[in-house]
């Protein structure tokens, strides 16, 4: 990258925070440095908002997130949507029809209303931990499968107490349905946005209205939900502990999110172009 960024979009879970979950002091001083220069920091996430507030704090972002894998992009401080993707519950009902018949014993949650919604199957909750959703499993209650597929969703998560999310997503692509993508990124469950919703196609929308161009955007990640937005990213980078198909596509591989590798990119770039 021989110019300065414009946009530094930075997935968070395994890529900017350390295995803690945490931000650490020196890729705090990155983001604010960055921040100085005049780029955009944007996380971009399968989290929700509700998901996001600490991190925001502790990481200093203010302005543009993408959550759930680019099907929406919220503002932090107001609130405003500047666009929700939103799978309607006509492809819902087919998607776990037909995906029920496969497998039985799958149990859904929904993210819905500009992430502020959250509805889980019955029994769903037995099978969460607080850290999947940043939600207390004790109040995500449970619904029939009728409720959870009602609204439109941002994103759809299914899992099974035994089967490994690969395996669920496996049999889903496998299912030759239309209308929806299926994703992974790390965390125990499938998640299911609308179609053609990708945390790339959430970054070219947030970009376009920001007047900030593909060649002008670093992108970090590390899981299958990262690799359309490195690959789409003028720069795209992996962090060392990324699996091997997101490093085949990055343009370079830093080191570990336990060694601040997003931070190293970020203190090199800026001080390529300190006058």
């Amino acid at each position: 990258m021989n110019t300065l960024p414009k946009l530094i979009a930075t997935d968070l879970d395994h890529t900017l925070l350390d295995p803690e979950g945490l931000v650490s002091e020196r890729t705090r001083n990155a983001l604010d440095a960055a921040r100085s220069a005049g780029i955009h920091v944007v996380p971009v996430t399968a989290r929700q908002p509700v998901g996001l507030r600490q991190i925001a704090e502790n990481a200093g972002f203010t302005e543009w997130a993408l959550c759930s894998n680019g099907a929406f992009g919220i503002h932090l401080e107001t609130s405003e949507l500047l666009f929700t993707n939103e799978t309607p519950p006509h492809t819902l009902e087919l998607i776990t029809t037909r995906l029920n018949e496969r497998i039985p014993g799958l149990k859904y949650a929904s993210v819905y209303d500009g992430g502020e919604g959250f509805v889980a199957e019955e029994g769903y909750a037995h099978l969460a931990a607080f850290i999947d959703h940043k939600r207390d499993p004790r109040h995500m209650g449970g619904a029939p499968l009728e409720a959870v597929i009602e609204h439109p969703s941002l994103k759809l998560v299914v899992r099974h107490p035994e089967i490994a999310p690969h395996d669920i997503a496996h049999e889903l692509s496998g299912l030759g349905l239309p209308g929806f993508e299926v994703t992974l990124s790390g965390a125990p469950f499938v998640e299911i946005m609308a179609e053609n919703v990708t945390k790339a196609s959430g970054l070219e929308e947030l970009c376009g209205h920001l007047g900030v161009a593909q060649s002008e955007v670093i992108a970090f990640g590390d899981a299958r939900n990262d690799i359309d937005m490195i690959e789409w990213a003028g720069h795209g980078v992996a962090v060392a502990n990324a699996l091997e198909s997101v490093m085949q596509v990055a343009d370079e591989v830093t080191a570990s999110n336990a060694e601040d590798g997003v931070a190293l990119v970020i203190e090199r770039v800026l001080a390529q172009h300190h006058h």
